[in-house]
């Protein structure tokens, strides 16, 4: 691995390069769709100050989350940000602090060590802190980041509740998707998803609440949120970031990743944030180049084979492309000839399905008692290796990084919300009751050959098999339709806009946006991005929320 001078120095060049564009000055209109790169110039050039920088983001805090639209993205904002801001007045992005007075927004259960609560969403650790910042939080600083709250999120990773909605927490209320706000359904949910569970991280790129986000991902959680607000995501490969002191599910799929309104914002917060930590082994595989900016280039799609997990000549075994709706696979088909137009080979092959479907003994049923759910009163499967993973590493996060609170043990939540079901339970616990019968040592036999299988599936008959059969470069997938393959593989998706859709379960909606994803073997972030900048540059289909004006 580089040393850190080196990775900073990479994003430093990258952020005043000639491909990123030039800004000669960063007003209040440009704040919900400049990239980083605009604002480290304007700062740079001393067209902005950090101070009026985070000022203006607060006031659009402010005005579209507070009040107006109410989009709710941001749970809490951090009372030190402004004498953080102003210690960087003056101070130009540079190798050293590349990030230099730049506002960013951190999943709230992303540990801070500062006055910041870590609530996951949960009444059960309202008010609770941590002993210390993540390891990915102090990359952040020490690259001058001005940490500027916690985003919203679907409760503990949306894994408290079957059929929880996305962006819904008990301790923080509803997230919007700031492309049709006011469309809910009778019990106030969404009916466009802001998606989850990294739904505010997503929403407050998206509505220009600041310059960049860190969302997590089990699997979905930034892929999902990312599409559905028009966004740029990395769900790196397990090991890349790492997750010491974020609240967990599985610490064998878990990982943080970036939200931005680019790719090159998103190689930009990868230079900072891919490193090695002794608190993570995962970590210590990690291969990583010194710049993930390098090679980001119109040109970098030419010849490239893409493979499109969809053959007309097997359509039954297709569940990832099959079931778009016409203008989802519109979009989607319109993109696929872009990447043709750019020089890439596409080749239409499915994947096995000894790849794609669950194997045996990876899944159990677990019963759905949420009041609200159509499902009520079913078995619903569950991912054995979740479930069972949860309760031991949720234990261990308790144990030695939660502070200010009476909170211990999974137990302990559990009991809680049982003792303040009113407003703690809307929509049940069902996960957590099934995690909280397991030993929390991870000693049953069923987990362990509930892993071994997955990995099994996922990565050697799945995605291994699939892209060294065809000698690919990378796996296109619709939306987030692939996040499951890749996650149980361990490996890396990165999601970029491709056009807007507009309908759900037969609703009428207003246009909301939809992505695709190039996801690879582990550790191929780089080449992804490469990819991702080429299509990205050529359809250029990001657009801001309508309705959120300049200030």
């Amino acid at each position: 691995m580089q040393k850190s001078s080196r990775r900073n120095a990479g994003i430093a060049a990258a952020a005043v390069s000639a491909e990123a564009p030039i800004s000669p000055m960063l007003d209040h209109a440009r704040l919900d769709h400049a990239s980083m790169s605009d604002i480290a110039h304007a700062l740079a050039d001393g067209h902005v100050t950090a101070t009026a920088l985070l000022k203006a983001y607060l006031a659009r805090i402010e005005a579209y989350d507070r009040d107006g639209p109410k989009l709710n993205a941001v749970r809490a904002l951090n009372p030190d940000a402004l004498a953080i801001a102003s210690r960087f007045d003056g101070v130009k992005p540079s190798a050293k602090r590349p990030l230099a007075g730049i506002p960013i927004l951190v999943k709230d259960n992303i540990a801070t060590g500062d006055a910041q609560p870590t609530t996951a969403g949960s009444l059960a650790l309202e008010g609770a802190r941590a002993r210390d910042d993540t390891t990915l939080v102090k990359l952040l600083r020490d690259a001058g980041a001005v940490i500027l709250g916690k985003a919203n999120l679907t409760e503990f990773s949306n894994m408290l509740a079957i059929d929880m909605p996305s962006g819904y927490s008990s301790l923080g209320g509803q997230v919007k998707n700031p492309y049709a706000p006011a469309l809910a359904d009778d019990h106030g949910i969404p009916v466009v998803s802001p998606g989850g569970s990294s739904a505010g991280s997503a929403v407050a790129v998206a509505a220009g609440l600041c310059a960049a986000s860190i969302g997590t991902e089990t699997s979905g959680s930034l892929l999902f949120p990312a599409s559905q607000n028009g966004l740029v995501t990395v769900k790196p490969t397990v090991g890349l970031i790492s997750r010491a002191g974020i609240v967990p599910i599985s610490h064998n799929l878990d990982t943080a990743g970036p939200m931005t309104r680019s790719v090159r914002d998103a190689a930009l917060l990868l230079n900072v944030l891919a490193a090695k930590d002794p608190l993570d082994p995962a970590t210590q595989k990690q291969r990583r180049p010194a710049d993930y900016t390098a090679g980001l280039t119109r040109d970098a799609m030419k010849g490239a084979r893409i493979g499109v997990p969809s053959d007309p000549a097997d359509p039954l075994n297709d569940p990832f492309f099959r079931k778009l709706p016409p203008k989802g696979a519109k979009v989607v088909g319109e993109a696929i000839k872009v990447l043709e137009d750019l020089g890439a080979v596409i080749v239409r092959a499915s994947i096995p399905t000894a790849g794609w479907m669950s194997g045996p003994g990876t899944i159990m049923a677990v019963l759905n008692r949420n009041p609200l759910s159509a499902n009520r009163g079913n078995a619903v499967p569950q991912r054995i290796v979740f479930i069972y993973e949860l309760k031991r590493d949720l234990n261990l996060y308790l144990r030695d990084w939660a502070t200010n609170t009476t909170i211990k043990t999974m137990t302990d939540i559990v009991a809680f919300n049982e003792a303040n079901a009113g407003k703690a339970l809307r929509f049940g616990q069902d996960n957590f009751l099934a995690a909280d019968l397991t030993r929390g040592d991870l000693s049953e036999r069923e987990y362990k050959a509930a892993l071994a299988m997955d990995l099994l599936s996922a990565r050697t008959r799945g995605m291994d098999a699939y892209m060294n059969q065809h000698k690919l470069d990378a796996v296109l997938f619709p939306g987030s339709e692939g996040a499951a393959i890749a996650a149980r593989a361990g490996y890396p998706s990165v999601l970029v806009p491709c056009g807007f859709v507009a309908g759900v379960d037969g609703k009428d909606t207003p246009d909301y946006p939809f992505g695709v994803t190039f996801a690879g073997r582990a550790w191929s972030e780089h080449k992804l991005l490469r990819l991702a900048y080429a299509y990205e540059q050529a359809s250029a289909k990001r657009k801001p929320p309508p309705g959120l004006p300049a200030l």
